[in-house]
């Protein structure tokens, strides 16, 4: 059900997009802590809405389903505020693209499997990816003004969440891979799975 606690706080990424948008917009060191705050519990919730799904045994479609979109819509959010507001240097540009172009290709996959009643899994590496993304951003979004203002200014926030950001972005090519050779196996008449290595269920 929608009000079932996991759901809440899976549809609380989506609620705090609009806060997190006006505190990246009014850039001043204040709003950047507050901006880096909203984020970091946003992407936190990532991690207790499939847990307590699977611990309350509270697993669903509706879940399933909104997750991946909370986190799309929040990690988009993110990154073309951080673009727009020339908060990334043009070498952060690449990264930010690739991630963008990844979550289009994973989303049209879904979709497309989904129409033929066929599950894309999770793998274990993708969830190292989405972890490693959510701290570049945080980072990020923070940026040198908030090291400067908790009394860190020798601290390169803005270089180490370009960094990586960089790091993410290698890991949504390998995982990116993973997806699609796993979808045209499936349009090609074989199964449609991940390597086994690295699969692990969808909660949530």
């Amino acid at each position: 059900m929608l009000t079932d606690l996991p759901n809440v706080l899976t549809l609380s990424r989506i609620a705090a997009i609009p806060l997190l948008v006006v505190l990246v917009a009014l850039g001043r060191p204040g709003t950047d802590v507050g901006a880096c705050l909203v984020f970091g519990i946003a992407a936190v919730t990532d991690y207790f809405d499939g847990k307590l799904a699977r611990d309350r045994r509270q697993q669903s479609d509706l879940g399933r389903m909104l997750d991946p979109i909370a986190d799309k819509l929040l990690v988009g959010a993110a990154l073309m505020m951080l673009v727009g507001t020339g908060r990334l240097g043009n070498w952060g540009l690449y990264p930010a693209v690739v991630i963008m172009l990844r979550e289009i290709l994973v989303s049209g996959l879904r979709e497309y499997l989904a129409g033929v009643r066929v599950g894309l899994p999770v793998t274990r590496l993708a969830k190292w990816k989405t972890g490693v993304q959510m701290v570049a951003l945080g980072t990020l979004l923070a940026g040198d003004p908030t090291a400067v203002l908790i009394g860190l200014p020798w601290l390169p926030a803005a270089a180490i969440g370009e960094a990586l950001l960089w790091l993410a972005a290698l890991l949504t090519l390998v995982t990116g891979w993973d997806y699609l050779t796993a979808g045209l196996r499936h349009a090609a008449g074989g199964p449609a799975q991940v390597p086994p290595a690295r699969e692990e269920a969808r909660t949530g």
